[in-house]
């Protein structure tokens, strides 16, 4: 994405490390490393306990227990020497008799056999969500144009980065159009997860590219999308899917310097400017995408500062409710201040940094991050001027 230190290819995944969000595999070290400690346990219990022949049977757990994590090959390896120390107790017990022995060979193949298939399901089964996964993030990606994003007006830097994790890929989009009537962008989050959340984010996507440059108005933007996530809701329904909305920040950019926008339920723009880092925008959001029938009145243009030399950063809620361990939300509004001094181009990394300390790991959610910066004639220089 043409962001430093940020890996855009995160289709790629692995039931080693479980970066599908699935539980790591168990690596060959571990399962040699049970095999060796139980063969220890064996042959002191028979040298010193005289139990070892009494033990062997019950090892016939292993192989079901690796089949869980394990690949098939690893439970099969289990499953062989599972079965060669059974048949290696019979020896010890000649009390019993060869039918009594038989029967317990019989059952440890059955057995170990049963696990063998088992883990040979599950690996097809993983490997058929992991394709699922990388498909749906990858369908995400194709709806957005890779950063920086660039008009007359803007210098956008940005970040996206999708969950793989089993439903989970969201509706995360953003767009920047350059129109007759200025710069527009669009960043929204739809309702949901999974596949009905990206067809869903498809359609406002679309219309607003159309309406972008054909609505002279920032309101017959909005209006277009409203009417977009309309008639989508009503195809899904006919499907028996749920309804969904959108919430959205739409912003109108020229050569002025204030900036006009319109909040349908979303997550507020920051300006990043020294001292005056923070929200830019007073009124309360409007009600987002798709519940226009419940706002008391129309949704309005606010109107705010946007100079030269300051930088607007916009973002998701994947970015705002991610939560640390103890469940404390990630606090973006008094992080923003740290970000004065860095170039926009940065940012994205910068912030996406902070958010996986603060969430100890991956965030849960699909994180997308926008930040804005006026085109200047001598280029793209730190926030700070």
């Amino acid at each position: 994405m043409g962001i430093p230190g940020i890996r855009r290819d995160t289709d790629r995944l692995s039931l080693v490390d479980g970066r599908d969000g699935s539980a790591p595999a168990l690596r060959w070290s571990v399962v040699v490393s049970w095999l060796a400690a139980l063969t220890v346990i064996l042959a002191v219990t028979g040298v010193f306990l005289d139990r070892e022949s009494r033990l062997a049977p019950f090892l016939v757990v292993l192989p079901a227990l690796i089949a869980g994590r394990g690949t098939v090959r690893q439970t099969a390896v289990a499953s062989v020497w599972v079965t060669l120390m059974i048949i290696g107790s019979l020896f010890d017990r000649a009390e019993d008799s060869v039918g009594a022995g038989a029967a317990t060979v019989v059952f440890a193949l059955v057995f170990n056999g049963l696990s063998v298939a088992r883990a040979a399901q599950r690996v097809r089964s993983e490997g058929e969500i992991a394709r699922l996964r990388s498909a749906a993030a990858a369908l995400q990606r194709q709806l957005l144009r890779p950063f920086p994003l660039m008009t007359d007006q803007l210098l956008v830097h940005g970040l996206y980065q999708p969950v793989e994790e089993d439903s989970r890929v969201g509706g995360d989009v953003y767009e920047v159009v350059a129109s007759p009537y200025g710069t527009r962008v669009f960043i929204a989050d739809v309702q949901g997860k999974g596949l009905p959340a990206i067809s869903a984010a498809f359609a406002v996507l679309s219309a607003f590219r159309e309406a972008a440059v054909a609505e002279p108005t920032l309101t017959g933007i909005v209006d277009a999308l409203e009417e977009a996530v309309l008639r989508h809701n009503s195809f899904a329904a006919q499907a028996g899917e749920s309804e969904r909305f959108v919430t959205a920040l739409v912003l109108g950019v020229d050569s002025g310097v204030e900036v006009q926008a319109i909040n349908c339920g979303h997550v507020a723009p920051l300006l990043l400017h020294g001292d005056t880092t923070g929200p830019v925008l007073r009124r309360e959001p409007c009600v987002p995408l798709g519940l226009d029938a419940l706002a008391p009145e129309p949704r309005t243009v606010e109107w705010f500062a946007f100079p030269h030399g300051s930088t607007l950063l916009l973002c998701t809620d994947g970015v705002t409710e991610a939560r640390d361990p103890s469940g404390a939300f990630y606090p973006l509004e008094e992080r923003a201040s740290a970000w004065s001094d860095v170039l926009a181009g940065d940012v994205p990394a910068a912030v996406y940094r902070d958010l996986r300390r603060h969430a100890a790991g991956t965030p849960g959610d699909d994180t997308a991050l926008m930040v804005l910066r006026r085109r200047l004639g001598d280029g793209d220089g730190p926030v700070r001027v």
